[in-house]
């Protein structure tokens, strides 16, 4: 069979080859087909004494069958679809299936004939709703001297029998309505007569899932307003279901899983408060898990009202698929064309029928934003939080490859496993970025394992002749901040890169929050303002917190000056220490609703306020802007940076501020 198989297989390239030889196109796809699989065959036997059978093969991936009788005939060739037919002496036959693909790759099977020319005897019929499948019965047949069975529905209007079967396998039907059938199975051997089997049997429908929802995926708290599901903080809803909802509604479970069903649903009213409501401005998309039965028309909508400013708009969730959860993602800008004020201050949320729905299963309703722009300060590098999944980490020096990257309970980081100790840049995870010569940087990350290991960390070059600056670090089961810092002497080049090496030690090794500043890192505290205002004050009055607001789940720094005056009159600051004699880089986010100037840099706390600064003019749009400057003759424990804002008049934001020493 070996050599049949290679032979075919020759020809088959031969063939394509030459087919394909004036544009020399690439014949590697054969290597891609897959072997047959699930090979088999059904029997038909006459039921006249005969002896009479015809054979039908199947195979996933087949184009062609070999059949071996079993009775030492010879085999007969058949191309997919085909039957033959064979007259057997009474007997217990294996006949065997042999499926071939395109290449020539061969699967067998064998399986067992009866022959006999008595009437089948004890017949044994099992039948059995299906659980998963709703008006799917599933029917098996065991009998004495019976080669294959039929299966009558007892439907009126229908063609019978419906569906048949070797005997001792099971087959499948679906009804078209649940209800109670007249069934009739009869078992066949090659004897004329036959052995039936009748029985009255309930069809049923099911009308509540079998699975839980799809599981909602790990999204950052601020990114996602939950209003029911079991992986977020739902927002507090004062009314569910509301007086005025047309529904029955249940909170339930389906195995340990939080659902609400609602039955009869006209529609399902529900309020957050009426107040303010709650806030969805923000969020890009809605999500929601719905489960209906086989057979519901109905369409389903969602309405979200807002009574404090006015109007409202609904959404479809599209044509209604039943049997299986449904996961359902729609944009928010879908909401846009009703005459909904805003979507600031949503105080209702309806879940609506066209029509009145049986049942209606619903799940992970939730609304989110899927781009939300990280707010962690990474200084040089992108994505060092890795909120954005594998965007600018790679393994090794291949702008081709992609780190791997995991989320749990809202979380991005990198995650690797290393079963085996080996070279230590045989597993690493990189991000290319700028390394100057002669500057000095500090890197600073998180990481931890399953195990007490050591990692390789550091900078260096993404090619010949790798030259770099590292440390050995020494890493457990606890996350802890690492910082490193190193001086570039003789190397530096635009595509160097940041570098972990991995492979030196097993086990598990996470990274998260990964940073590099030039200078000694960044001396501010809450730079992000992701802990609020702390410790960032107006002016030089300790008792005095900043303004920070939060917008879309970033936290920033809010000020609105409505008339021009002073610089100083509208002020953020921090304090640190400035050492007189040293260089610092001085980085901050910013932005206004205006095109006008701020006052940026460092200086002192107290008289003789002496101090390094810039006026920047900002825009509307959000822009990263960088200062560097030398302090001469100036200097304290309690100096400060500084953004004096007063002397223009619009709206101020300030975000993601760091500051350095060179």
């Amino acid at each position: 069979m070996k050599k049949i198989k290679n032979l075919y297989k020759f020809f088959f390239l031969l063939l394509v080859v030459v087919a394909c030889e004036e544009d020399l196109r690439d014949t590697s796809f054969v290597d891609g087909i897959a072997p047959p699989s699930e090979v088999s065959a059904t029997y038909a036997i006459t039921q006249d004494n005969t002896g009479a059978v015809t054979i039908t093969p199947t195979a996933q991936g087949a184009n062609s069958f070999e059949i071996s009788f079993g009775d030492n005939s010879e085999a007969a060739n058949l191309n997919q679809g085909e039957s033959v037919a064979h007259i057997y002496e009474e007997g217990t036959y294996q006949v065997t299936i042999a499926a071939s693909n395109l290449v020539g790759d061969v699967v067998e099977t064998v399986q067992q004939l009866v022959v006999s020319f008595q009437a089948p005897q004890n017949l044994v019929v099992v039948l059995e709703n299906d659980a998963a499948v709703s008006k799917q019965v599933n029917v098996t047949a065991s009998a004495d001297f019976a080669t294959m069975f039929e299966f009558n529905s007892g439907e009126t209007g229908v063609s019978q029998p419906v569906v048949s079967g070797n005997i001792g396998e099971t087959v499948s039907y679906v009804y078209a309505n649940p209800g109670t059938y007249s069934i009739l199975v009869t078992a066949k051997g090659a004897a004329i007569e036959t052995t039936d089997f009748t029985v009255d049997f309930e069809v049923t429908e099911i009308l509540s899932p079998t699975e839980v929802a799809p599981a909602a995926p790990a999204r950052n708290a601020n990114n996602v307003v939950s209003i029911f599901s079991d992986a977020y903080a739902n927002v507090t809803l004062n009314e569910l279901p509301t007086t005025w909802s047309a529904t029955n509604f249940e909170a339930t479970t389906v195995n340990s899983d939080n659902v609400w069903k609602l039955t009869s649903l006209d529609f399902l009213g529900m309020v957050t408060n009426y107040d303010t409501g709650i806030d969805l401005s923000g969020m890009e998309m809605m999500h929601i898990d719905y489960w209906v039965p086989d057979g519901t028309t109905n369409e389903l909508l969602v309405k979200i009202v807002n009574t404090v400013d006015g109007g409202e708009d609904i959404e479809s969730l599209g044509t209604t698929v039943g049997g299986s959860w449904q996961s359902i993602d729609i944009e928010m800008t879908g909401f846009d064309g009703g005459n909904l004020a805003n979507k600031e201050k949503i105080t209702q949320i309806l879940i609506d029928s066209d029509g009145l729905a049986g049942v209606v299963y619903i799940d992970n309703f939730y609304f989110y934003k899927v781009s939300a722009a990280s707010t962690f300060n990474d200084g040089l590098l992108s994505n060092g939080d890795f909120s954005s999944g594998s965007d600018s980490w790679i393994v090794g020096v291949d702008d081709n490859t992609s780190a791997p990257v995991v989320s749990a309970s809202g979380n991005s980081y990198y995650s690797v496993s290393v079963p085996n100790a080996g070279n230590p840049w045989e597993v690493n995870v990189s991000q290319k970025v700028e390394i100057i010569d002669g500057n000095t940087y500090t890197l600073t990350f998180d990481a931890w394992s399953n195990a007490n290991r050591s990692m390789i960390a550091g900078i260096g070059l993404s090619a010949d002749p790798w030259s770099s600056e590292t440390e050995t670090i020494n890493i457990t089961s606890t996350k802890t901040t690492y910082t490193i810092t190193k001086s570039v002497n003789g190397w530096g080049a635009p595509d160097a890169r940041v570098l972990f090496d991995l492979g030196a030690d097993s086990g598990d090794v996470y990274i998260d929050n990964v940073s590099l500043f030039i200078g000694n890192g960044n001396l501010v505290s809450n730079g992000n303002f992701e802990n609020g205002a702390t410790p960032w004050i107006v002016g030089v009055d300790d008792n005095a917190t900043a303004p920070v607001v939060n917008t879309n789940g970033n936290n920033h720094y809010y000020a609105n000056v409505t008339t021009a005056g002073n610089p100083w009159e509208v002020n953020l600051s921090q304090k640190l220490e400035i050492i007189d004699g040293e260089t610092y880089t001085l980085t901050f986010d910013a932005w206004s609703d205006v095109n006008r100037s701020m006052i940026a840099g460092i200086g002192l706390s107290a008289d003789p306020w002496s101090s390094e600064v810039e006026t920047i003019n900002i825009t509307a749009t959000r822009t990263t802007y960088s200062i560097t400057k030398s302090v001469a003759g100036w200097g304290a424990t309690d100096a400060r940076v500084l953004f004096d804002l007063g002397a223009a008049a619009g709206e101020v934001y300030i975000d993601n501020v760091s500051l350095s020493k060179l």
